[in-house]
């Protein structure tokens, strides 16, 4: 539902029981009233605002400062951040860095919700960036700008394994950071250097000359970690330096393509789709500029 069908108010900002009527897709929780994708200009910002639904903000690309009530948070690209109606919060964008988000305003209606016994008090749930959670978020928002009810239940899908992913991810990343603290150091070294040089075939070979550690135990490390082998991380940076060469330049998809590691547009392509659902021309659709 497009912005201008509120009758002039924004759905943010509306209470959960007036939005249900005009939700006419929507035959049970959760609601979701927005989702979009947008870039920011120079300037933009928004301060102490409250809202009465539950928001997720997920920053694609950039950096800004968001603090909600008096805890400051700097939220980076990858970073999923979440809050609860009537929590008073600001969006600060920072001169001279962009900020690109997703934004996803949702309620459960006269149901409760149990955010508590899934966040806690926590509303930084964690850095998603080549995490398959990225890839759910694009796909939630491109599947609520298209009509009917088959969209809508995907939506909702789509929202329910975007708070669940979030929610094990954080238990299970705490402990197993206590559990191998020893050799973190080692993986972010990995993950760096895939990082540093994702527009070119990696072997396993490289990683293990980087980091000291064996094939083998290079991929139990990951799974246990990262949740996904090497070449799947290295996979999802391509498909992040893709999505921010689509939103920072004028470059075409092929050109894309070939400064990510894909000599061939048409493998490049049917990965991007495979991995996150829809093409890259798709994902540039849903991108709102204010």
């Amino acid at each position: 539902m497009e912005l201008n069908d509120w009758s002039g108010k924004h759905p943010a900002e509306m209470h959960p029981a007036d939005t249900i009527g005009k939700l006419l897709d929507y035959h049970f929780p959760p609601y979701i009233t927005l989702a979009h994708m947008f870039n920011a200009p120079k300037g933009w910002e928004i301060r102490d605002r409250e809202m009465t639904q539950f928001v997720l903000q997920y920053v694609v690309d950039g950096f800004c400062r968001y603090p909600v009530g008096d805890i400051p948070y700097e939220t980076r690209k990858g970073d999923l951040l979440f809050h609860r109606p009537h929590e008073r919060h600001s969006i600060l964008t920072v001169k001279d860095q962009p900020y690109t988000c997703i934004s996803i305003v949702f309620h459960f209606g006269s149901s409760a919700f149990p955010y508590d016994d899934l966040f806690q008090n926590n509303h930084l749930l964690g850095n998603f960036a080549g995490h398959p959670v990225e890839s759910l978020l694009s796909q939630l928002v491109f599947h609520y700008r298209q009509p009917g009810l088959v969209h809508q239940v995907h939506c909702q899908s789509l929202l329910m394994r975007i708070l669940a992913e979030a929610a094990q991810w954080g238990s299970a990343h705490s402990e197993r950071t206590k559990t191998d603290a020893h050799n973190m150091p080692k993986l972010v070294l990995i993950k760096n250097y895939l990082s540093e040089h994702y527009d070119r075939e990696i072997l396993i070979g490289e990683l293990e000359k980087v980091s000291g550690l064996t094939k083998n135990y290079i991929l139990a490390l990951f799974r246990k970690h990262v949740g996904m082998s090497p070449m799947q991380y290295l996979t999802w940076i391509r498909i992040g330096k893709a999505k921010e060469l689509a939103i920072q330049s004028n470059l075409s998809i092929g050109e894309i393509a070939l400064k990510v590691g894909y000599s061939d547009v048409h493998t490049f392509g049917r990965m991007y789709k495979k991995k996150t659902g829809q093409s890259l021309t798709q994902f540039c659709s849903n991108l709102i500029y204010y």
